[in-house]
C-alpha cells in the first residue's frame, strides 16, 4: 500500500468519526436563548473532542509527509489508531449526556490514552519501516509532549472520581499543548 493510500483512508475515517460526532448535536425544542444552557455539557465535550480529532488527523498528516514507505506494522498500528479515535464520539456523548459525572469522563481518558499510545505505536513502526529515511526519526527527537500527554491522562483518571470537571481541565490542558503547531517535521522535510 502507498503512503497516499494510507493518508486518504485515514482522513476518510477520521472524517466519518467528527461527523457521526456532529449528529449527536441536537438543537434544543425550544426557541429561546435559554434552551441552549442545558446543551453546554455537549457541546463543551464536543469541542474537546473535535480539537483532539483535528490534533490527530494534522499530525498524522505531518507524520505521512515525512514518512517515505509504509509497512505491515504501520498498516495495523494506523487501525490501532484509527480503532481508538473511532470511541472518541461515543465518550462525547456520555460526557455531555451525563453532564461530566465521574465515570464517563474517566472513561473519555481512557480513550484519550489510548489513543495517545496507540499514536506513539505509528510513531514509532513508521521510523522502523523498511526503506524508511532518517527524517522522521530526526525531526521528533525527543518528542516531550509525545510523552507527557500519556502520563497527564493517567492523572487525569482516577482524579475525575474525585474532581470530573479538574480532570476534563486536564484534558482541556493536553489539548491546547498539542494545538500549539510543532514545527520540527516540517522543519525537517525542508531541509
Amino acid at each position: 500500500m502507498t503512503r497516499g493510500r494510507l493518508e486518504a483512508f485515514s482522513d476518510g475515517v477520521i472524517a466519518i468519526i467528527i461527523t457521526i460526532m456532529v449528529l449527536e448535536l441536537v438543537p434544543p425544542r425550544g426557541a429561546a436563548p435559554q434552551d441552549l444552557v442545558p446543551l453546554l455539557p455537549i457541546f463543551l465535550a464536543y469541542v474537546l473532542s473535535f480539537a483532539n480529532l483535528a490534533i490527530y488527523w494534522n499530525n498524522h498528516h505531518h507524520l505521512l509527509q515525512a514518512a517515505k514507505t509504509v509497512s505491515g506494522r504501520v498498516l495495523w498500528s494506523n487501525m490501532l489508531l484509527l480503532f481508538c479515535l473511532s470511541l472518541v464520539p461515543f465518550g462525547t456523548t456520555w460526557i455531555g449526556e451525563t453532564q461530566f459525572a465521574a465515570f464517563p469522563v474517566a472513561l473519555y481518558g481512557v480513550i484519550c490514552i489510548l489513543a495517545a499510545f496507540s499514536y506513539g505505536f505509528l510513531v514509532r513502526a513508521l521510523i522502523a519501516a523498511p526503506g524508511q529515511t532518517s527524517t522522521l526519526a530526526e525531526a521528533l527527537g525527543d518528542d516531550f509532549k509525545g510523552r507527557i500527554s500519556p502520563l497527564l491522562y493517567a492523572l487525569a483518571i482516577p482524579i475525575s472520581f474525585i474532581a470530573p470537571l479538574v480532570a476534563f481541565g486536564i484534558y482541556v490542558f493536553v489539548a491546547t499543548m498539542w494545538i500549539v503547531p510543532d514545527p520540527r517535521i516540517e522543519r525537517q522535510i525542508a531541509k
